[in-house]
Order: structure tokens, then C-alpha cells, then sequence
């Protein structure tokens, strides 16, 4: 874990309560400045980069993310950014993060992508229960570790995916995790919106990412399909013609830095190119 070379004094945490009887806000950090901490999660996969690269140049970041090494390659790419290696499925992030975190956090984005594929007959019923932990548990656990010192203005963004709201036969894990993240996340809002704290949920569609490739080979292989028909599938789904890139979503997230983006606190925000159709 390294701190970013960016000559500002060490922040200290502010103190608050939690517990099942809290009732009264965190104290926040006036932000008007915009020189809150960015908290990336999910940092070294191609959306965290993607939004670590578009933040990096005018506010000071914190990377995390399970490797050490590919987050010091990542901050070999990108100069000035702090890292940290913490594991989101872990309980342990929580202290971890809450220790690399050294200034008011305007911005709290969980990224963390899942590796869980297949459909409810091939899915291993454990993997579902990870692939829920680590969405829904490591947002919370993201919360738990920034709560306590939080700007004003602050914003918590969670990345989830359109199939937890427009489910697949295909894809049980990211199906049922995001579909569950997107209920945390409006408990969320409804429980630090009177503190202050605005909540996003991003659920975009397929991106185009090599690890979007890799859900196809293996999508491909239970259906008995090539992989590029596949792939050929997910970009016929959209109206726009093309699968949205990470760079799109990364664009999103920035504008969600915007003080009048808190109108949107709550909100689930769908940059798919056009796959959900649904009206409301």
C-alpha cells in the first residue's frame, strides 16, 4: 500500500456511530475545492482503470484492488495515484481500506466485476453465494470503510449490470448478484440520504472487454455455439448498433461528481446502447 505524491497533509477520519441506534450524521468535510478522495474499487479491471484514468489527472485517487502487482503496474501507468491491495470479499477490506484512505472521500465507486458464470443448471450453487457476497457484500463493506469519512458533497456509485433487472437463462450469477445489489443500494439511499451521502447504481449492459469475450467462450461452450456468435448476440441486443466501452461508463461516473447529479440520488442509470426496452 503507497500514498499518492501529491503534497497535501494527511486527513484523520472523523468519528461517527453506526450501531442499530444511530440517529445522528457523520460529520462531514466541506469539498468545495474538489480535493476529496476518489475510492476505486475493482481498480486494475478494464471499467476501474478505465475510471481511474479519466479521475486521475484532477483528483487524488485510491486504487484498490486484490493484486498488489497489478496495481503497482497500474500506478506505474498512472502517476500520482495511491493504491491498495484488499481483497472486497473479505471482511478484513473494510480495516484495510479504512487505514489507506488519508482525506475526506468525495467519491466511493465499487467496480469489482464477477468471474462467476454459467446458467442455474451449470453454476455451482457456492459460486452463486460468492458472487452475491462480493457485490453486495463488498459494496457494504466499501460503505462500512469510507463512512466515517465522507466530504460534503460525497457520492457512493455501485456498478451492477442490466441482468439483474432483465435476467438471462445464460447468467445466474450476475443475474442474481446485481438484482440484489440494486435492492442494497436503495436501502442505501434511503439510509445515508439523510446524512448527505448521494447513491448511484450503474447497470450497464455488456461492455466491450475482453473479459466480456471470456463470458462468451465459456457462454458459448454450454450452449454449444461459437463464441463470436455469442458475441454477435450481446451487439445485436442494442439499438445503438455497438456495445458501450468502459470509457463510456467512466465518463458517467465522472459526470455523477457533478453537484447537481444528487438529483439522480437513488437512481439506477442504464448506459447499455439500448439493450433494455422496457418503458419506466
Amino acid at each position: 500500500m503507497t500514498t499518492p505524491d501529491q503534497g497535501a497533509t494527511t486527513a484523520t477520519g472523523v468519528a461517527g456511530t453506526h450501531g442499530d441506534n444511530a440517529a445522528t450524521p457523520t460529520p462531514r468535510r466541506d469539498d468545495s475545492a474538489g480535493s476529496g478522495l476518489c475510492v476505486v474499487v475493482g481498480a486494475t479491471g478494464a471499467l476501474g482503470e478505465a475510471v481511474v484514468r479519466r479521475l486521475a489527472p484532477g483528483r487524488p485517487v485510491l486504487a484498490v484492488a486484490r493484486s498488489q502487482e497489478a496495481l503497482e503496474r497500474l500506478q506505474a501507468e498512472v502517476p500520482g495515484i495511491a493504491v491498495c491491495a484488499a481483497d472486497a470479499g473479505a471482511d478484513s477490506f473494510v480495516e484495510t481500506v479504512q487505514t489507506a484512505v488519508d482525506r475526506p472521500v468525495r467519491l466511493a465507486l465499487f467496480a469489482a466485476g464477477l468471474s462467476v458464470a454459467g446458467s442455474i443448471d451449470a453454476i455451482e450453487p457456492s459460486g452463486l453465494a460468492r458472487a452475491v457476497d462480493l457485490k453486495v457484500g463488498g459494496t457494504i463493506r466499501l460503505l462500512h470503510a469510507v463512512r466515517d469519512q465522507l466530504a460534503d458533497p460525497a457520492t457512493l456509485v455501485a456498478v451492477g449490470g442490466s441482468l439483474g433487472f432483465e435476467p438471462g437463462p445464460m447468467d445466474a450469477a450476475p443475474g442474481a448478484a446485481n438484482a440484489a445489489l440494486a435492492n442494497v443500494m436503495r436501502q442505501a439511499s434511503q439510509l445515508y440520504g439523510p446524512r448527505g451521502l448521494v447513491t448511484h447504481t450503474i447497470a450497464p449492459g455488456p461492455l466491450d472487454t475482453p473479459r466480456l469475450r471470456a463470458f462468451a467462450e465459456r457462454r458459448a461452450a454450454e450452449a454449444g455455439q461459437e463464441p463470436d456468435e455469442v458475441y454477435a448476440d450481446y451487439v445485436a441486443k442494442t439499438s445503438l448498433g455497438r456495445l458501450p466501452t468502459v470509457e463510456d461508463v467512466a465518463w458517467l461516473v465522472e459526470m455523477l461528481l457533478d453537484p447537481h447529479a444528487a438529483a439522480l440520488h437513488g437512481s439506477v442509470l442504464y448506459p447499455d446502447g439500448g439493450v433494455r426496452h422496457a418503458v419506466g
